[in-house]
């Protein structure tokens, strides 16, 4: 029997030529800058800056904000831990609030609890594409005098009523890891959507110098300016992107079909009351990322997981919530039982989704999972 992976890499046909037309190997060259020009196009954005991965788009922002030891971070305990280790590397304190039963996203309804003298931002993560509620989350930041940063690792090409999601709060980040719909290898991207940061965002990404006025040879020798790192991809990196960039809106149309045929696939399934389907809320344009089930318990998504692997169908089971990992214990804070957390990550089970499986596929994999359930 055939095995069917969990992700597999999809190419436009144009990665490889590009990548032979590159000039130089390293960052910020000529497909960087035509990257960099066609998501602020793409997206309406007011500016992007490609970073070597959406964790270090994250980073910047701790940067950015010039973020200060026991400076507070409101952000969900489900979330990959790059959301929580950009701001513990300054000394930040990640303050993990619960999750909404429907979307698996921050639970806005809980943030102003979680709000203290010392917090500095919130960070809301967008989980498998679909939005967070995004108005009520800018309207608590403006009335607390926050910043807002969206974690939209996994939601390149989604939308929160129009607007693309990154391009909401102060700072948006992606990612272009393989695993995502957009991918480069490894890679990332962080949107600035007010232009104060611009200047500070470039010196940040080289280091901490001026060297980008220096390539436009706005000075003629570039100078240490403030505290930075190296958050630029090579050039090769970019070329291989701006491929994908190019048919960003093709990947996303196949995807979400994909996504689409599970739905339906699964409805009798939910209509007995044996699995629950994603909720997609009104006002959210998810990008076909993720397609996942959640089971009535954790033995249950166990017995159908090792299932799923006797028949050669790569599943995943994540996260496991931070708040309960040990680095989580030790470097962030929250408030009473996240109880919402902790259910339904236990009872989350991800299904294969890649642009070129072949439709046969889905519902080998659902008619597996109804062997089961």
């Amino acid at each position: 029997m055939i095995s069917i992976p969990f992700v597999k890499i999809h190419l436009t046909g144009k990665e490889y030529d590009y990548i032979s037309k590159a000039t130089t190997l390293h960052g910020d060259g000529t497909f960087t800058q035509q990257c960099h020009a066609l998501m602020q196009k793409l997206f309406n954005c007011q500016k992007a800056l490609l970073t070597h991965s959406c964790t270090a788009a994250l980073e910047m922002t701790a940067l950015l904000l010039d973020i200060q030891p026991g400076d507070e971070i409101i952000m969900p305990s489900y979330t990959f831990v790059s959301t929580a280790n950009a701001f513990v590397l300054r000394g930040g304190v990640p303050h993990f609030v619960d999750i909404r039963n429907d979307t698996l996203n921050l639970d806005e309804t809980k943030i102003e609890s979680a709000i203290t003298a010392k917090t500095k931002a919130i960070v809301p993560v967008h989980y498998a594409g679909v939005a967070c509620e995004m108005d009520t989350i800018l309207q608590i930041a403006k009335k607390h005098h926050l910043y807002v940063i969206e974690d939209a690792a996994q939601g390149v090409m989604a939308k929160y009523k129009n607007q693309f999601l990154g391009t909401l709060g102060h700072f948006g980040t992606y990612s272009f890891h393989d695993t995502k719909n957009i991918i480069s290898g490894e890679g990332g991207a962080l949107l600035i959507n007010h232009e104060t940061y611009n200047e500070l965002a470039e010196i940040i990404r080289e280091k901490g110098t001026d060297r980008s006025h220096s390539r436009r040879q706005q000075i003629d020798q570039y100078t240490w300016q403030h505290v930075g790192s190296s958050f630029l991809p090579s050039e090769l990196i970019a070329a291989f992107l701006l491929a994908q960039l190019e048919q960003a809106e093709s990947i996303t149309a196949r995807r979400l079909k994909l996504w689409d045929m599970y739905h339906a696939a699964f409805a009798d399934l939910e209509t007995a009351d044996l699995i629950r389907r994603p909720i997609i809320p009104e006002g959210c344009e998810h990008n076909g990322h993720m397609y996942y089930i959640l089971l009535p318990h954790a033995e249950k998504r166990m017995q159908l997981l090792n299932m799923l692997k006797t028949r050669g169908i790569s599943s995943v089971a994540h996260y496991v919530p931070l708040h309960n990992s040990p680095a989580g214990k030790k470097y962030g804070k929250f408030q009473g039982i996240l109880a919402e957390t902790e259910s339904l990550s236990e009872r989350l089970l991800r299904l294969p989704l890649f642009v070129d499986m072949d439709e046969s596929i889905i519902f080998r994999v659902v008619d597996a999972i109804k062997a089961v359930i």
